[in-house]
C-alpha cells in the first residue's frame, strides 16, 4: 500500500501581509494542493492521510465542494481526513454540510473512532476538534489497539502541544500502531523511524516555518513500514546572516544583498540578520534594505567597533573621556565590555 501522508495545507491562508508577493502565496497554496493531487494519481496513491488544518480558518460551503471535487479527481485514493484547531468542527460546519465522494471519508466525531478500508484491509483512527483547543490527552486512551488479523492500524493525529492535545510519544509508540500520521507541528519531523511522524506544512505560511517543508511518502508491505519526507513547498522562508565588518557601508550590504538574492530561486523569502562590528560612523538604514528582493525580515545585530584611544583622543577632557578611563579601571568581562559599548553608544547618539 502506498500512502501520502499530509498537513497544514492552510487552504485559504495569505501570508506575509504587506508584502507584494502576499496575493501569489494565497493563490500557490491552493495550486500547491491540485498538485498534490495529480502527483498522487500519477503515481496511483492508495491511500492519502489529511492530519487537519486543511482550511486555515473555517471553510465555506464553496472551498469545502471546491476541496471534495479535486479530490474526486482520485476515485482510486481512498481520503481519511480530520479537522484541526484551524478548521475545527462548529455547529453547522461546512465540512458536514456537502455529501462527499465516495472515496473521502472524514473522521469527524470529537472522540477518537476508527473507519475501515475494505480495499486496503486497513483500519484509520483519529477524531476531530470541535473547539479551537483541546487540553486533553486525547490519545492517552490509546493504551493497545485491538489489532484484527493482518489489518493494518493506522492513527491520524493533530496536536502535540499544551493548548493542542499534548501527547506523550512514548506511551503512543507502545499502542501498537503500524503508522501514526500527525498534523499541527508544521516542522517536517519523524519522532520515530518509520513509525509516528509530523509530515510538517505543505507551504511554509510564517516566516518563523524557515527551510524546506512538504509531505510524507510511504510504502506498506506486510508489516513492514517505509517512509520517506518529500519536499514539495514552492515558497521557502531562509535565513542568511552577513558579517560585518569596520570597512563595510550601506552600499556593500545592498550590493552584497543583490547578488546573493540573484543566485536563489525568486522562490525564496528571505531574513536577513546583520552581525559582527560596524564602523562607529556608520549607520545602516534597514528598511531601504528590504526593497531589494523577497526580503520579509531584517535585524541589524551589529555591534559599533569603538577604537578607545582614538575616542579618548577626540573628546579628551570631554564626559565621554572619563567614561572611557572608570572602565580601563575595571576588571575585563563581557559585562562590563557590553555596558562601556551602550555608554558610549548613547552619549555619541546624543551628541549627534
Amino acid at each position: 500500500m502506498k500512502f501520502f501522508h499530509v498537513a497544514d495545507v492552510h487552504l485559504g491562508a495569505a501570508p506575509d501581509v504587506g508584502c507584494s508577493w502576499n496575493k501569489e502565496r494565497k493563490s500557490d497554496i491552493w495550486e500547491n494542493f491540485r498538485r498534490l493531487i495529480k502527483l498522487a494519481k500519477k503515481q496511483e496513491i492508495d491511500l492519502l492521510l489529511l492530519a487537519g488544518d486543511i482550511f486555515h480558518g473555517q471553510p465555506k460551503v464553496g472551498e469545502v465542494k471546491e476541496l471534495n471535487a479535486l479530490l474526486g479527481q482520485i476515485p482510486e485514493t481512498e481520503v481519511v481526513m480530520i479537522a484541526g484547531n484551524h478548521d475545527y468542527i462548529k455547529e453547522k460546519s461546512s465540512y458536514l454540510a456537502i455529501q462527499w465522494n465516495p472515496n473521502v471519508h472524514g473522521l469527524w466525531k470529537k472522540d477518537i473512532h476508527r473507519i475501515y478500508l475494505p480495499k486496503l484491509n486497513t483500519y484509520v483512527y483519529g477524531c476531530s476538534y470541535h473547539t479551537k483547543e483541546i487540553t486533553e490527552r486525547l490519545y492517552d486512551a490509546l493504551d493497545k489497539v485491538e489489532k484484527e488479523k493482518e489489518a493494518v492500524h493506522i492513527l491520524l493525529g493533530h496536536g502535540g502541544d499544551k493548548r493542542h492535545s499534548p501527547i506523550d510519544f512514548k506511551r503512543l509508540g507502545m499502542a501498537g500502531f503500524d503508522y501514526v500520521a500527525l498534523g499541527h507541528i508544521h516542522k517536517p519531523q519523524i519522532l520515530s523511524p518509520n513509525r509516528i511522524a509530523y509530515a510538517g506544512a505543505l507551504e511554509s505560511i510564517d516566516k518563523n516555518d524557515e527551510e524546506s517543508h512538504g509531505f510524507i511518502a510511504g510504502k506498506i508491505e506486510g508489516k513492514k513500514v517505509e517512509v520517506h519526507q518529500i519536499p514539495f513547498a514552492k515558497w521557502e522562508y531562509k535565513k542568511h546572516i552577513i558579517e560585518i565588518n569596520p570597512q563595510m557601508t550601506q552600499t556593500d550590504i545592498e550590493v552584497y544583498l543583490q547578488k546573493l538574492i540573484k543566485e536563489y530561486p525568486l522562490s525564496i523569502i528571505w531574513k536577513i540578520e546583520l552581525r559582527g562590528k560596524r564602523d562607529m560612523d556608520i549607520v545602516f538604514d534597514i528598511k531601504r534594505l528590504l526593497f531589494y528582493g523577497n526580503i520579509i525580515e531584517v535585524k541589524d545585530e551589529s555591534k559599533v567597533d569603538f577604537c578607545l584611544e582614538d575616542l579618548k583622543k577626540t573628546y579628551q577632557g570631554t564626559f565621554i573621556e572619563l567614561y572611557i578611563r572608570q572602565f580601563e579601571k575595571l576588571p575585563q568581562s563581557k559585562v562590563n565590555k557590553k555596558a562601556l559599548e551602550y555608554g558610549l553608544w548613547a552619549m555619541l547618539e546624543a551628541r549627534d
